[in-house]
């Protein structure tokens, strides 16, 4: 039976005011974060600039962060509050996006989209542990390799980081580290809508390889350490999204022969 006009325009207006509701939540969720965090940011703050410290606590240099502009300090402030608390909110975010869809799906789809919902923030937290604990130290102490006392140069090359850039260069990379971690999740939906397969993903796999190391270096500082250290994660990731995509058509096939 065809909806009428007045029916059509009815369900597009009520999912319009669902839509609305659901991002009123969540930006409700991320602004109450948002103040929470600023309250706490002397803790974040410290937490981030942590694997900093680590990395010189044994120099014999009084090291320091600086800034150069009044503003700047509370601008990094406000910059770092606004990270966490949108880290905080994002399985928040997910969980309005699945209320607002998960009504208009079948059974058999509700339970195919919901192991991504808990993959995608594990697989983005993942990405920001191995920048904080491992690219970040291994990358600082990469560019302190190139100070120099002064020998062998007219002056001594001494770093002297400033505290908006500092932080803000660790954002981005977690950021760019927990989405690229999203490669399974992303390459396993196209699996599952028939746009990719396992033997797709396996005869472009030389072209994914340079792709990654160039996403690596678009993604990430000009220097080594942090390129590898994205592109091997990737690649790791990639061959394990051709695992997951196996696995996906073996589903669909048995579940094809039962009907």
């Amino acid at each position: 039976m065809k909806m009428s006009k007045n029916q059509a325009e009815g369900g597009f207006f009520s999912h319009l005011t669902e839509l609305r509701k659901r991002l009123i939540h969540s930006l409700i969720f991320l602004t109450i974060l948002f103040v929470i965090c600023y309250y706490f940011s002397d803790y974040i703050y410290g937490f981030l600039v942590d694997p900093y410290a680590q990395a010189v606590k044994n120099d014999d240099l009084n090291r320091r962060l600086i800034f150069t502009a009044l503003q700047e300090t509370f601008l990094t402030y406000l910059k770092v509050s606004f990270f966490a608390a949108f880290f905080f909110t994002s399985p928040i975010i997910l969980i309005q996006i699945w209320k607002f869809i998960a009504p208009g799906l079948y059974d058999d789809e509700k339970s195919a989209i919901m192991p991504y919902l808990v993959v995608t923030p594990i697989l983005f937290l993942l990405g920001g542990m191995l920048v904080y604990y491992l690219i970040m130290p291994l990358a600082i102490k990469f560019f302190l390799s190139f100070e120099s006392s002064g020998l062998n140069t007219a002056l001594p090359i001494q770093l002297e980081a400033k505290v908006n850039e500092y932080l803000s260069l660790v954002m981005k990379l977690i950021f760019a580290f927990g989405l690229s971690f999203q490669l399974p999740v992303v390459l396993s939906l196209l699996a599952r809508i028939g746009v990719v397969d396992a033997q797709f993903l396996k005869q472009r796999r030389k072209y994914v390889v340079v792709i990654i190391f160039a996403s690596a270096a678009v993604l990430t500082p000009p220097d080594p350490v942090t390129q590898i250290g994205l592109a091997i994660p990737l690649l790791l990731l990639y061959e394990l999204s051709i695992i997951s995509v196996k696995f996906i058509e073996r589903k669909n096939r048995e579940k094809n022969a039962q009907y």
